[in-house]
């Protein structure tokens, strides 16, 4: 493996900068580089809507506070132009980083872990010599104590890192392992799609059976029927990745931004080995959920029953039916059947956007609305976080739920509130948590070198 880097690493350095001109060569490992970085999505999290590309400065929300992606660029003096191949290929594979500080798991490299030394190199080629040095440097990641002791990741990696490199499976077929490649790697599925435990390291007994994301929900992408996507096709899948729009669902948030810098990109062959393997991975059943999430709700409206009634003089009192009307009727008709001349303006029944009893992505989608930036796509989703309340969100999106979708989902205000200001639920205080299991061993061991003390002097 060593071997195979270091006289892939005697072709990069051949490459050259600036005025040299790379050979064909060269240039198609740069190029090949390209390719496999937009499926990785790198520039997703380590860019800036509006700022330069790999700069780094994104603030990834966490439990634990917020982790901010750093300056990936070939720059000498705030990205990673001092990187041998050897030490991308650690920071990439191993979360270790050229000065030996360690990467938090929010850089997924517990999945890059499984990239051939080949596509790494690739990538190093790609990233000294096909992307524009920044000079900026984000500001550092200040996480609570103990978590900004990065030392403590060493430990966590021996714990959690699974550092071998994916190896193919001779009893499936080239696609499934063209599939499982890219979804255990470079698309790193399970860093969003899989729950974590309270160390945060991903729950391998529930690999892809959903995840949190920020304030985001990363949904069930396993082959269960109900809570997956066991009822969709592969053709469906493909129409998916590639175009984040089907009838069943359309994508949104961190979804879609995967889609848009990543996903879309992809050769149809890739999407179709990713939707191979995807329609293999173990059903994970969600727990209370009666019939497939796509298959909730019917055509229908309320709307009768507020013709002719004024609006009360307090806002918050406003139904669903009058929000509904006055917010969403427009583009998704009158009975949320959607358009039929369009499909960027889906029904609102029968789709995963009101199946869930996970209500987190409706909420951020009226919040928010849906901004794709895809190769010729618009979605004219608006979002409506200043003209409504939390109150008011809650009413509509408990009525499109109740009208449209799942009727055991539930919106509070609470929880629209906490959305808003993109405040992230955890189950336990993991800094508390954290604090207490140090201050219970320094207790252990202190306890421990007192009763050894004490029996050297009985001894004695």
């Amino acid at each position: 493996m060593k071997l195979t880097i270091h006289l892939i690493a005697s072709l990069t350095a051949a490459i050259g900068c600036g005025a040299q001109a790379a050979s064909p060569a060269d240039s198609e490992l740069i190029q090949r580089g390209e390719y496999l970085a937009r499926a990785g999505d790198c520039v997703a999290c380590h860019s800036l809507v509006g700022g330069e590309t790999f700069a780094g400065g994104l603030k990834l929300p966490t439990p634990i506070g917020d982790i901010v992606a750093t300056n990936i660029s070939p720059s000498k003096t705030a990205g990673i132009g001092n990187y041998s191949l050897e030490q991308f290929s650690a920071a990439v594979r191993q979360g270790v980083r050229a000065d030996g500080q360690r990467l938090y798991p929010a850089m997924p490299y517990t999945s890059y872990a499984k990239v051939t030394d080949a596509d790494i190199a690739a990538l190093y080629a790609y990233f000294m010599h096909g992307v524009k040095p920044v000079d900026s440097q984000p500001p550092e990641t200040a996480l609570p104590f103990p978590f900004n002791v990065r030392v403590s990741m060493a430990l966590w990696n021996v714990l959690f890192l699974d550092d071998r490199v994916y190896q193919p499976d001779p009893a499936q077929s080239e696609a499934w392992n063209r599939g499982a490649y890219l979804v255990q790697g470079l698309t790193h599925c399970s860093t969003c799609h899989t729950p974590r435990n309270l160390l945060m390291a991903e729950d391998a007994a529930r690999d892809l059976a959903g995840g949190e994301v920020g304030v985001w929900h990363a949904p069930n992408i396993t082959a269960d029927s109900y809570s997956g996507i066991g009822g969709w096709s592969g053709e469906e899948l493909v129409q998916y990745l590639k175009r984040g729009n089907i009838a069943k669902g359309q994508a949104s948030g961190p979804m879609a931004e995967a889609i848009d810098h990543s996903l879309q990109y992809l050769s149809d062959a890739d999407l179709q080995a990713i939707a191979v393997y995807l329609k293999t991975v173990p059903a994970v059943a969600g727990q209370g959920v009666a019939k497939p999430v796509q298959a909730w709700g019917e055509a229908g409206d309320q709307l009768d029953s507020i013709r002719g009634v004024a609006w009360p003089q307090n806002p918050d009192e406003l139904s669903g039916p009058q929000l509904f009307d006055a917010y969403c009727a427009a583009c998704h008709q009158a009975h949320g059947q959607g358009s039929p001349f369009d499909a960027r303006l889906p029904a609102l029944f029968q789709n995963t956007a009101t199946g869930r009893t996970q209500t987190n992505n409706l909420v951020m989608v009226i919040l928010e609305g849906i901004h794709r930036v895809g190769e010729g796509e618009e979605i004219p989703m608006p979002g409506f976080a200043h003209e409504l309340s939390d109150q008011q969100i809650a009413t509509l999106g408990n009525y499109l739920t109740q009208s449209y979708g799942n009727p055991a989902a539930e919106v509070s205000v609470a929880q629209v509130k906490d959305l808003r200001a993109g405040k992230v639920a955890a189950s336990v205080d993991l800094v508390l948590l954290a604090r207490l299991g140090l201050a219970l061993g320094v207790i252990v061991v202190l306890a421990a070198l007192a009763w050894v003390s004490r029996r050297k002097r009985r001894a004695a």
